[in-house]
């Protein structure tokens, strides 16, 4: 279940990286949201993992 939700929020971390992209907002708004998925991601993955 947590999975399911953290990969819902990794999809609208990189929604609003890409958003912020195209409004020309400073880089250090879109590296961080695009760090904030990738943690998103792998904890998603991690929960998948056996023994979790």
């Amino acid at each position: 279940m947590w999975s399911i939700v953290l990969m819902g929020l990794g999809g609208l971390l990189v929604g609003g990286a890409l958003s912020f992209r195209q409004q020309g907002r400073p880089l250090w708004t879109q590296v961080s949201f695009y760090v904030l998925a990738a943690m998103a991601l792998l904890a998603a993955y991690l929960l998948t993992l056996p023994g979790a």
